[in-house]
């Protein structure tokens, strides 16, 4: 065995699981595994696998998870900077496949960084509804924020927050949460060594603190009648099972929904709880809840170690449909329509409604309401999109947000919704993450690139392309010269800017190919 375990780990291991230890020792002998995750925001499952590059073997518990030969480098291909898929461990797919996320959910993803399950539950909601993803890292909200922007997401807010803070905001807001807990990350070894190394610096009894800590305030963000999904990658029972047990105490209005075994899943152990826990001892009936709990096993499936646990709240569901905060509550009275239908006058109407409820974090000496117009004369020549958002000025961008900005004063927002753009002299430049969110009818000018040639990649390594004008398409009566919206097989990569042949390229340089 090349990895080198810690000694006070296997000799826990070699106890709990006895006759399967051995087969659980030989798993650190098998090779890493290695899964993408099919983007249902830009392309369906179908579609994907009539042009995938790779050869793909379906993941049992994720529908859009396929796993790839772990010489493969998926990340080394056009169709991953089109946020076509989600380089994304196989067993850490599960948490939000058993969130079981529908079109207009309220979805809190608690613990994001990088974010993973975000961009999944955001496949899942396909742009209705709502999804707060945050992180209490501020410098693993940097990875957060770009994913939720390569993968096109537009009905996402990105926080940097303390879950109280979050409960204080959003009370009983929330129909679905997910915790992917920060835990002592024993399912982990054999992917990352560095994980054994920090093990004894995390050592279970900080981590159940803290997943303690999150369980409770969870509680107070999730509305009656919905829906909690805990998850770790630690084989510890007090960070899962007893985490579970002792959370079932002192909330009996919640419950395990058993997980279904079919695709894998192991049942939970709930002989591993201890009969007391934190001083107070723990019921049996409650400790037989945790057998319907799940632990993905490395040495049974392939993959990583995984828990799960499914709470539901035994409340009735509470229509917010009349929370002003929330403007994904009135989707079907707040659309607007395509915006390049309107008029100038609906246009300038609309401009200044939008620039009396912005939030007034912009850049000083910057007229609100003006930047506000920018972005509305910007849409109207260059995209054919409706919008369900509020229009919020922040830190001197434009972003369309699924809330009102009385809803997110007082919290740490990384992004307070889908980045637009920004105003300069007078002029929308229009931000990457417009680009990557668009599907090719959206935008009145197009370049499609091929993955087949040598183009897509120049693209996007940032060189300036030579493209005659018959290639731009473009909607009636609309000039080739402006911004384009390129695109690779059909499916976005970012902006460019046309004129006399030339495309200049508006890749950003932080995201090109390396």
């Amino acid at each position: 065995m090349a990895v080198q375990l810690p000694l006070a780990f296997l000799d826990r291991m070699q106890t709990l699981l006895g006759d399967e230890y051995a087969s659980f020792l030989s798993s650190y002998d098998k090779p890493k595994y290695v899964g993408i995750r099919v983007n249902t925001l830009k392309i369906e499952v179908d579609e994907f696998l009539k042009i995938t590059p790779f050869e793909l073997k379906p993941i049992p518990w994720c529908e859009t998870g396929f796993y790839v030969d772990e010489n493969v480098k998926p990340g080394k291909h056009p169709y991953y900077h089109a946020g076509l898929y989600y380089i994304q461990e196989p067993s850490a797919m599960s948490p939000a496949e058993a969130l079981k996320v529908e079109p207009g959910d309220r979805v809190l993803d608690l613990c994001a960084a990088p974010g993973g399950k975000s961009t999944q539950i955001a496949g899942k909601l396909q742009g209705k509804g709502i999804l707060v993803t945050n992180d209490i890292s501020a410098d693993r909200t940097k990875a957060l924020a770009k994913n939720i922007e390569l993968y096109g997401v537009r009905n996402a807010v990105v926080l940097n927050e303390t879950p109280e803070r979050i409960a204080k905001s959003f009370p009983h807001f929330f129909n679905k949460i997910v915790i992917d807990a920060p835990c002592s990350g024993e399912g982990m070894f054999r992917k990352d060594e560095d994980m054994i190394r920090q093990w004894e610096k995390h050592s279970i009894d900080k981590c159940t603190l803290m997943q303690r800590d999150i369980l409770r305030t969870a509680a107070s963000l999730l509305a009656p009648g919905g829906t909690i999904v805990y998850s770790t990658c630690t084989f510890a029972p007090e960070e899962n099972e007893g985490m579970i047990s002792e959370f079932l105490l002192n909330n009996d209005e919640f419950a395990v929904v058993p997980l279904s075994t079919d695709s894998g899943f192991s049942r939970g152990r709930p002989e591993w709880i201890p009969d007391r826990l934190e001083g107070a001892v723990i019921p049996d009936d409650i400790k037989a809840q945790t057998a319907g709990c799940g632990r993905l096993w490395p040495h049974k499936i392939e993959g990583e170690g995984h828990f799960l646990a499914v709470l539901r709240h035994n409340g009735e569901d509470v229509d917010i449909s009349q929370d002003d905060h929330y403007i994904g509550s009135n989707e079907k009275d707040r659309s607007p329509g395509p915006l390049k239908e309107r008029s100038n006058r609906d246009q300038s109407r609309i401009a200044r409604k939008a620039g009396k409820s912005i939030n007034n974090q912009g850049k000083k000496g910057l007229d609100e309401g003006e930047m506000i117009e920018t972005w509305s004369a910007f849409a109207h020549e260059h995209l054919v999109i409706g919008s369900q958002e509020q229009t919020l000025l922040f830190g001197g961008n434009v972003y369309l947000s699924p809330l009102s900005k009385e809803k997110l004063d007082g919290l740490k927002t990384v992004r307070p919704g889908w980045y637009v753009g920004t105003s300069k002299n007078g002029r929308f430049q229009p931000g990457h993450p417009l680009a990557t969110a668009l599907k090719p009818d959206e935008a009145a000018r197009v370049l499609n690139l091929s993955s087949h040639d040598t183009e897509a990649v120049r693209y996007l390594k940032g060189e300036t392309l030579e493209i005659p004008e018959s290639r731009i398409v473009r909607s009636d009566g609309v000039s080739p010269k402006g911004y384009v919206l390129v695109t690779v097989d059909g499916y976005s990569l970012g902006w460019g800017k046309w004129l006399d042949g030339m495309l200049k390229n508006d890749y950003p340089a932080g995201w090109r190919w390396t």
